[in-house]
Order: structure tokens, then sequence, then C-alpha cells
């Protein structure tokens, strides 16, 4: 029964839910303005994501050279969102992100179609995966496996994992080089902190009623767990067709209480339910063929 609420919550959010870059109270409220104006400054002092990556490389202790694993941080444990900044949301201090015109027109009419009640994703409403950097906003269980020449992170949502590879390797040739979903992704350990640079990113949407990234964008991530139940994600975006200057936020993710280790991963997938066809409506929306999720109805699924 847990796992046919889940699956049911899981695609009411898929179908109804406003775009977390757009969510009242998932703001950067964990950062200090001034702090979050010094990270966002780092970013600024580098016209692309690479030089940010290979300044941060040259100022760590060890380099692209892997730790043992006795020295690696212990990630292990079941992990969920737990807010934090937005693609195109304010920051603290009332920041927000510089975009080009084409971005700019692209989330004013994207808005403008969330206030009247109607989105459509053709990504996660056609069950597709919701690609990057679009995976550090999604919600449901993630799961983090740490090892010396590489570390995945994963989610539950249509089994996404991102593999960051930390064994001194670099990115494909540009001859072998093509978009993917979730890009391709390096890193090295800073001490306990996983700094990692993101390239080769597929053209996609970045939300509902949100602009289109382009293949050109590229971004650094420095990932550090800061207690016992709280890991945080700093994310400095670049993307000339999208942003004017780079962007920064800051992510985080709590542990799940899972104390008799009943909750595990699981794979679903919104197509694997035939009664669960999506399908684009007139206006601009999302609906399920044949069945239709109302205000009521959801409301008594999450009182169960």
């Amino acid at each position: 029964m847990r796992g046919i609420i889940r699956l049911a919550a899981a695609l009411s959010w898929i179908a109804l839910t406003v775009p977390v870059a757009r969510a009242q109270g998932d703001g950067q409220a964990q950062l200090a303005p001034g702090e979050w104006q010094r990270l966002h400054a780092m970013g600024l002092r580098y016209t692309s994501a690479d030089d940010l990556y290979q300044a941060l490389e040259q100022s760590a202790r060890g380099g692209r050279v892997s730790p043992p694993f006795s020295g690696l941080p212990d990630w292990t444990g079941l992990w969920t969102a737990a807010g934090g900044g937005t693609f195109f949301g304010a920051a603290p201090g009332g920041a927000v992100p510089k975009l080009t015109a084409t971005a700019a027109a692209a989330l004013k009419a994207g808005n403008e179609l969330a206030a009247q009640g109607i989105q459509y994703d053709e990504n996660l409403s056609e069950c597709g995966p919701p690609g990057f950097p679009r995976w550090l906003v999604i919600p449901f269980l993630r799961e983090f496996i740490v090892r010396p020449e590489q570390t995945w992170l994963s989610s539950e949502t249509v089994n996404n994992v991102r593999r960051i590879y930390t064994d001194g390797r670099g990115h494909p040739s540009a001859a072998d080089a093509f978009p993917l979903y979730y890009g391709d992704s390096i890193g090295f350990w800073d001490g306990q902190k996983l700094v990692i640079h993101t390239a080769q990113l597929m053209e996609r949407s970045m939300g509902r009623g949100q602009p289109t990234q382009s293949e050109q964008m590229e971004t650094v991530e420095v990932w550090e767990r800061l207690d016992a139940r709280t890991i945080k994600a700093d994310a400095w975006i670049y993307d000339p067709a999208t942003y004017t200057e780079p962007w920064f936020l800051q992510r985080r993710y709590r542990q799940v209480e899972n104390p008799d280790k009943s909750l595990r991963m699981n794979y679903w997938h919104c197509g694997e339910n035939p009664n669960n066809d999506v399908y684009k409506t007139p206006e601009g929306g999302t609906q399920y063929r044949n069945f239709t999720f109302t205000t009521t109805d959801d409301a008594k699924e999450q009182g169960k």
C-alpha cells in the first residue's frame, strides 16, 4: 500500500506541481546574503565553468589524486531534497539571475501560463528523465555511492544516476563528445569536499514553464556533508544562451530516518501503468487519459 500511495503522490507531482524554481519558501534561506554574494562573486571571476574548476583544482590539497577509501566521507543512507536556491528565483538579499532576452521571455510566458493553472513538461509529463541541472531540485529519494575512482549520485525518479569520475580522467575528446541528459561529469576530492565539473549537457527545459538550457551549459558543484543529517551542494551554472552572467545556488539534502532499513530505493517510471497515459491538453496543460486528479482527491491522498 505504501508503494501505491508513493506512486500516486509521484504521479500527482508530475502532473500538477508548481515548478520548484518558483515555489514559495524554497529560496536560499540557509545562506546569509553576504555568504551568497561571496559565492556568487566567485563564479563571476571566471569566464567559464572550466576556468572555475581549474582554479578550485589548483587550490585543492589533493588535486585529482583520489584519497583511499578510508579517507572518503560517509554519505551512506537515503536522502531527500531539503530546499535551497533556485534557477530563476531571487537569492538572499534579493538578487535575481541576469537572463538573456530569450530566456526572460520564456520565463515570463511560463509564469503567465502557470497563473492560469496551465503547465506542461515535454520531459517529465512524457515520462522522460529530468536531466541536469534540474536533477538538483527534484524530490524523491536519493542515494550517494562514494568510491575512490567514482561517485554515483542517484535518484529514484526513473532510476537517474550521475557518475562522477574521480580517477584523474578528463572529459571525452571533442570528436567523442555528444549531448547527454546528465552530461559528462569529472571531479576530485578536496579533503571531504567533492568538486565536480559537468559538460556535454543536452538542450532541454529546466523546469515547468521555464527556459530551455542550451548545449553550451556547463556547471561546477562542490558537495560537502555539513552534519550528521545534511549534505549541501554549491552549484555555479554557466550558459550564455540562458544567463548573461553565471548564476550561483546552493541545494541541501536531508538524510531520511530509516532505522529498520525497510525503506529502499525503488525504480519507478510513470509510463509503467497503462492507466497513466499522459497527454497535452488543448489549453497547454497536462492530463491523464481517462483519469483526473482533483484538489479534493489529492488532499485525501495526502491525509492517508
